[in-house]
């Protein structure tokens, strides 16, 4: 069933065994699996079919931290959310992102990533992804010698890519909207959760649209699903029972709030260049598959240097300070300031594709002549390893949204480990290239600044300031103190709440999250399923 609550007469809800708040790619997930097991489900979504002015400028807040994307922009408010531009870049955590590491204060998740295996396998079948093939055998494949940097340093890891655009889109999951155990419910702001006396349960939502409508619900369990910008700010502004917010006894709901924020390495002087142009490619195709290579810290360095899991992909790229080129600025320009309705999405994506096509055709061809040429350089693309900091963290603002809620406040910060970690990168790079006779890497200047905690470079890649991932800010933990949600991803404390998607990772690694994300809405579904049975 789908019900608009701009345009249907607003009602209370009662009938649903669970309620989810947020449409994107783990609502949708949670939503499918547990309708799919005869659980009445009500999916609420604040926007609608597509995108839409009045509900985006729900979104927006204050950035009074290190500079970010403006925060209207940095997530997008309708049907399937953020995966509408989605760039389908999928990957797992390594095993040493869920080990407690002695040198990352706030690290290890609260179980290992042996038991998320059987999750990531469906979250790939969702995806109609194959198994990631071994990297030797990738290598193999493709028929191209491996790197010679791997040893004890630096380790080559692979993307696959979801090239399925619309997967999570209207259009795509309109069948949700004739089945009679699931309801979505559209244009619908959650402002508010309600506790009972004793503050142990919710009992109910209050819902509003940016015209003035207003609703309830009551469900049996409620999970929000809604971002790692949104879940923080809907527990901090649910302060009528609980005074610092559910969840907030100890002041960690919003805290840790982490990135991948992206950097320039290092310029890589290479003698013969070709080899690393052609194993790090934009991306490869394997019976109409694509995927991408880059290089990571390997857990032996990792532990020796005491840096984080932070990764790396050589890249053929403009100088620091120069000017984009022409094409490139095109499309940050649809990327990010065209409104990315359906039109503006189809824009952006036939530009993606024509962009894809033509580094296929000319890489790494292209990027050699550039090199040689020198009117390029090759550097380090660093994709990084945020450390999970207390002190980077979403606050409420003291300004309202339409719908009358708090809108929120950034305070992104970074810590002397991030910036360490790239240079030990760095350094294991240049003593590998130096042993081998290979070349040299000279380090970005501002890795030798000590009063830059870190430098953003428009020049890099097509994203600034990292890869729009708002990662742990209701955090995973065994005690409350220390967390917001248990390892079930129950919040602390109140016995019908969850939280779902990468607010609850307690540190992020190197991988894009979105397979983590779905893995752990998978395995959120079964821990319901087994409850709610029971």
């Amino acid at each position: 069933m789908l019900i608009d609550l701009k345009a249907d007469a607003p009602r209370p809800f009662h009938d649903a065994d669970v309620c989810i708040i947020g449409a994107g790619a783990a609502g949708l997930t949670l939503a499918q699996r547990l309708a799919h097991r005869g659980r009445r489900v009500l999916l609420i979504e604040s926007g609608g079919a597509d995108h839409e002015a009045d509900v985006t400028a729900l979104g927006g807040g204050d950035v009074v931290g290190f500079p970010y994307y403006a925060l209207e922009h940095a997530r997008l408010r309708f049907f399937g959310g953020t995966t509408a531009i989605w760039g389908g870049r999928c990957a797992e955590l390594d095993e040493i992102d869920f080990e407690p590491r002695d040198w990352v204060p706030w690290s290890g998740w609260p179980f290992r990533k042996d038991s998320l295996q059987p999750y990531y396998q469906q979250a790939r079948e969702q995806l109609q992804l194959e198994a990631l093939p071994r990297v030797e055998k990738f290598w193999a494949t493709l028929g191209i010698e491996p790197p010679a940097l791997e040893a004890s340093a630096l380790t080559s890891v692979l993307w696959q890519f979801d090239d399925r655009w619309d997967r999570f889109g209207f259009r795509a999951n309109t069948a949700l909207s004739t089945r009679d155990d699931l309801t979505v419910l559209l244009h619908a702001n959650v402002t508010r959760l309600d506790l009972n006396e004793a503050g142990t349960r919710v009992i109910g939502a209050q819902l509003r649209t940016t015209t003035g409508q207003v609703a309830s619900v009551h469900a049996g369990t409620f999970i929000l699903a809604a971002g790692g910008l949104e879940n923080p700010r809907l527990l901090l502004a649910s302060n009528r029972q609980a005074v610092h917010g559910i969840g907030n006894d100890n002041d960690q709901v919003g805290r840790y709030f982490m990135e991948h924020p992206h950097a320039r390495g290092g310029r890589i002087h290479l003698h013969q260049p070709w080899g690393a142009l052609s194993a790090f490619r934009q991306s490869f195709r394997i019976k109409d598959r694509r995927y991408a290579a880059c290089l990571r810290a390997s857990d032996e360095l990792q532990r020796r240097q005491r840096i984080l899991n932070t990764s790396f992909t050589p890249r053929v790229r403009r100088h620091a300070g120069e000017r984009q080129n022409a094409l490139l600025q095109l499309y940050a320009t649809v990327k990010h300031e065209v409104a990315p309705t359906r039109n503006g999405r189809l824009l952006w994506r036939w530009l993606k594709r024509l962009a894809n096509g033509f580094v296929e055709k000319t890489d790494p061809a292209l990027p050699w002549l550039q090199l040689k040429s020198q009117s390029r350089g090759l550097y380090m693309y660093v994709r990084a390893e945020q450390a999970p900091n207390p002190n980077s963290r979403v606050r409420l603002s003291s300004r309202r949204d339409a719908c009358d809620m708090p809108m929120i406040s950034l305070d992104w910060r970074f810590s002397e480990l991030d910036k360490r970690s790239i240079k030990g990168v760095v350094t294991a790079l240049d003593a590998e290239l130096r042993a081998s006779g290979a070349g040299t890497v000279e380090p970005a200047e501002w890795l030798m600044d000590d009063g830059v905690d870190w430098q953003v470079d428009p020049l890099i890649g097509q994203h600034a300031y990292g890869g729009y991932h708002h990662i742990g800010t209701t955090r995973m933990s065994e005690h409350a103190r220390s967390g917001v949600v248990d390892p079930d991803g129950r919040v602390h404390g109140v016995q019908n709440l969850y939280v779902a998607g990468s607010s609850v990772f307690p540190t992020s690694g190197w991988a894009n999250p979105t397979l983590t994300i779905l893995a752990l809405a998978h395995r959120l579904a079964d821990h319901l399923e087994q409850r709610l049975a029971a």
